[in-house]
């Protein structure tokens, strides 16, 4: 048989991997373009950060800002889709971003990454990382060289944000961050301020109990079998990198950011996943930071803010809200955080 024909693992109604490596994605991102959207006042554009991997973004400003020296806070997204589908380019992402920006009033870096399973978990982690150290440096008027984020990016208020596996990957990098001790790795020592896990792509060996009682649900199945296609079968069920709970209480200090919100949704299979998270924030000891934040919806199911309304949405207008009152809250100035130094190297009078 031809092996670009014949199937070597079957994960319809998702995808499908042959035997000469190829993939084929049953369910399609539609890839729309960038430019400004006169419906929320947003302008995108997209960018290359490392052409040998494919790293890429679609960078999103206020229109209004463009053209002039106001600094806004940066916050760094991850796309969902359970590691293996979707992209920071699809109109869903599109769609989100431009209103997450509209009513924060940031500076947004949506992450173009590489998918399993033809780049298994962790390469997801490493490019999140990657495009975090490129966004952050991109601010700085020496080494930056991307031209909205020199002259608009405030990375005294950072922010790194992610939907289903992307608010996964969002936890990995505020881990890597904090676990880099006094220096955070990141260009000039910048902090993470805030963590924004929207519906979180988490599991578990035990059942919590928004995900039933039975192990071996057909829903059960497909979780546990997804992942280890995922990550090629390198970590468990029971793995930090799929249940955070599965870190020693002692780890969760190493969470690199002040604040955390998550978002969860009543029908959402996995929504007790992301109440424990934030229990664990708030009981453990372990964690220094100064809140842990729960916004819920009722009547509502996995990432329901990625469709596409005709009308009046109003829980996905809430939740957007409550995101972006998260990004607005923070207190602290740059100077206070940073040191006067680096807050100084962050002016820049790039022409646009």
């Amino acid at each position: 048989m031809d092996p670009d024909t014949e199937v070597d693992v079957d994960m319809s109604p998702f995808l499908i991997r042959y035997k000469s490596g190829r993939v084929r994605r049953l369910i399609s991102s539609h890839r729309v373009a960038a430019g400004a959207d006169a419906t929320t006042g947003v302008t995108s554009k997209d960018v290359s950060i490392d052409g040998a991997d494919g790293l890429a973004a679609r960078l999103f400003v206020p229109t209004d800002v463009l053209g002039t020296s106001t600094r806004l806070p940066l916050l760094v997204f991850f796309h969902g889709g359970a590691f293996a589908l979707h992209s920071a380019f699809s109109g869903a992402h599109s769609r989100l971003l431009n209103a997450l920006v509209s009513a924060s009033r940031v500076v947004a870096v949506s992450v173009e990454y590489r998918l399993a399973p033809e780049h298994p978990v962790p390469a997801a982690y490493d490019d999140a990382w990657a495009a975090l150290i490129w966004a952050v440096a991109s601010c700085a008027a020496v080494t930056g060289n991307e031209p909205w984020l020199c002259a608009h990016g405030d990375v005294a208020r950072l922010f790194v944000a992610g939907d289903s596996a992307g608010a996964n990957m969002a936890h990995q990098v505020a881990l890597r961050a904090g676990r880099c001790g006094g220096d955070s790795g990141l260009p000039g020592g910048a902090r993470i301020e805030g963590v924004a896990l929207l519906h979180p792509y988490f599991r578990g060996r035990e059942l919590v109990p928004s995900e039933g009682t039975d192990p071996r649900s057909p829903e059960r199945q497909l979780a546990e079998r997804w992942w280890a296609f995922v990550c090629a079968g390198r970590y468990g069920f029971d793995h930090p990198f799929i249940d955070p709970l599965a870190m020693p209480a002692a780890e969760w200090a190493a969470l690199g950011c002040r604040r955390v919100l998550v978002t969860v949704a009543e029908l959402d299979t996995m929504s007790d996943r992301g109440r424990r998270y934030v229990e664990a924030l708030r009981g453990g000891g372990a964690w220094k930071g100064e809140e842990a934040l729960l916004y819920e919806t009722r009547g509502e199911g996995h990432v329901f803010f990625l469709r596409k309304s005709n009308g009046r949405d109003t829980a996905k207008e809430e939740m957007i809200a409550a995101v972006a009152s998260f990004f607005m809250a923070s207190s602290s100035s740059a100077e206070a955080r940073l040191g006067r130094t680096y807050a100084r190297s962050l002016r820049c009078d790039a022409k646009l």
